[in-house]
């Protein structure tokens, strides 16, 4: 039997999914524990008993809306690996710094969720957490930081969490960080891409001495370097 959420992407027109979508922008403006079912139900246009019938309890829908954003993030991180296939690193990154960059400037709610997600104090497991993680192997081994997804170091995670979380930040935060650089949302996005480049790409390629061949060797695993 489908899921709710695979009942809801079958029907893009249905109340299901509007309620859906409702959730997804009210989730990424105010978090899990700041949006109330009737506020979700008085977003779409529809009685709360209506809202429960299909998507259940509050949780539930928000497991749905991770789960949701948990795909999206998966289908561009494959995008991207099609495009940059057997490309030098410096040409990954700035692929997927673009690929990145215009997804979550143009979906702002999508970089809100994943910081809510990842950083609210009273967090909501759930388990997006494994989809996140899948997501950093899979980067770590496109950008040559681990030779296969079951030899992944924690430095390796830490690198690519370093670009992942510089993007999202960067998107979330635009309505705080466009004022302060006195630019319009074009330009906002156009420097936050330059920015991310001068940053990152000198940072990746010169850890790898210029080469593509990354030194995971020297790179401690978590039991080497626990004190």
């Amino acid at each position: 039997m489908p899921t709710a959420l695979e009942k809801a992407r079958q029907t893009p027109d249905s109340v299901k999914t509007r309620i859906l979508s409702a959730a997804r922008k009210l989730f990424g403006e105010y978090g899990f524990h700041g949006v109330t079912t009737r506020m979700i139900a008085k977003e779409v246009g529809i009685d709360i008993s209506t809202l429960h019938y299909h998507w259940g309890d509050k949780q539930n829908l928000y497991e749905s809306v991770l789960t949701d954003l948990s795909d999206e993030i998966h289908h561009k991180l494959v995008e991207i690996e099609t495009l940059v296939q057997g490309k030098p690193l410096a040409v990954r990154l700035d692929v997927a710094i673009e690929v990145m960059c215009d997804y979550l400037l143009e979906n702002p709610d999508s970089a809100n969720l994943l910081l809510f997600s990842h950083f609210s104090k009273n967090r909501i497991t759930s388990e997006v957490e494994a989809h996140i993680t899948r997501h950093l192997t899979n980067i770590a081994v496109a950008m040559g930081l681990a030779v296969d997804k079951d030899h992944v170091a924690p430095q390796a995670h830490a690198r690519v969490l370093a670009v992942w979380n510089a993007v999202i930040n960067f998107a979330a935060g635009e309505n705080f960080f466009r004022p302060l650089l006195k630019i319009d949302t074009q330009s906002y996005a156009a420097v936050v891409k330059e920015t991310l480049k001068f940053i990152l790409i000198p940072a990746f390629t010169l850890a790898k001495g210029g080469t593509e061949e990354w030194p995971s060797t020297s790179m401690p695993s978590a039991k080497n370097s626990a004190p």
